[in-house]
């Protein structure tokens, strides 16, 4: 009932575009989760991977993508078993037999094209590349989905080689180690983008019921001037933060605009 009054000020500022895509970014984030945190060497790790409206119960499988592994010394391997499912992906892989801790990542994954424009007054926005954009109509924004999901699991003491941020599109780099974290204890990290940090970056971080019955938790903060954001987590529990960040696409791309999604699943512990 109050949408006609605020359009002029929604134009203005462009969160026309922002409401117009709402439900459809956030109607399914993407996310890795290890079926444990902790590990023992040498043992195989398994993990899901999906796009999901409630953590972290599958709705949509991460796809065919390079799901990897940083060792504790800062080398890759590959997941070598990886499976398709229609609501998940499941991926596993044995372990070298080294004690420390252990990067899991889905590796980079497209996804749809976006496209949103305005014409009298009204925002409208198509996922199909073939839909035309009306005569006289103003683009808003053309972009291709991007996500990465990772986790860390440890065995034994934890380590820090594979904690290292890889300076390449957008991550979460922590200092606080993520296999050390505890209920009202901060855990500190950097948002980063092609190695940079992202300061003023929206971070949004939900503790999961893990049940079918109750809804996950929000909240949002945003990162000071070098990067950083300082989070004392309220509960134990397994938490999920998110970064979703635009940035222009590689010549030859699907689209000149990627939307990055990233997401990092870590466990709290209680005190």
């Amino acid at each position: 009932m109050h949408t006609a009054p605020l359009l002029p000020w929604l134009r203005r500022t462009g969160l026309a575009l922002a409401l117009g895509l709402c439900g459809l970014a956030r109607a399914h984030t993407p996310y890795l989760l290890p079926a444990s945190f902790d590990i023992e060497p040498g043992s195989t790790v398994s993990v899901d991977a999906g796009f999901t409206e409630k953590f972290f119960l599958p709705d949509v499988a991460f796809g065919d993508t390079r799901f990897a592994i940083t060792t504790p010394d800062g080398g890759t391997l590959p997941f070598g078993d990886v499976r398709q499912f229609k609501t998940r992906t499941v991926a596993e892989q044995k372990l070298p037999g080294a004690q420390g801790t252990y990067r899991l990542s889905t590796g980079p994954r497209l996804g749809a094209i976006f496209r949103s424009w305005e014409q009298g007054g009204k925002v409208e926005v198509a996922r199909d590349p073939a839909t035309p954009m009306p005569p006289g109509a103003r683009l808003l924004s053309h972009y291709q989905s991007l996500s990465i999901s990772e986790a860390y699991v440890t065995a034994g003491t934890p380590t820090r080689a594979a904690l290292a941020g890889s300076g390449k599109g957008l991550e979460i780099v922590p200092a606080t180690h993520p296999s050390d974290l505890f209920a009202k204890e901060a855990f500190d990290f950097a948002v980063q983008f092609d190695g940079q940090p992202l300061a003023g970056q929206k971070v949004d971080l939900y503790r999961s019921a893990m049940d079918l019955a109750s809804q996950h938790s929000a909240e949002s903060l945003k990162t000071d001037a070098q990067g950083r954001i300082h989070y004392v987590p309220p509960q134990p529990g397994v938490y999920l933060a998110l970064v979703r960040h635009r940035a222009p696409a590689p010549q030859g791309a699907a689209a000149p605009m990627y939307g990055h999604n990233y997401t990092l699943t870590f466990r709290v512990l209680a005190p």
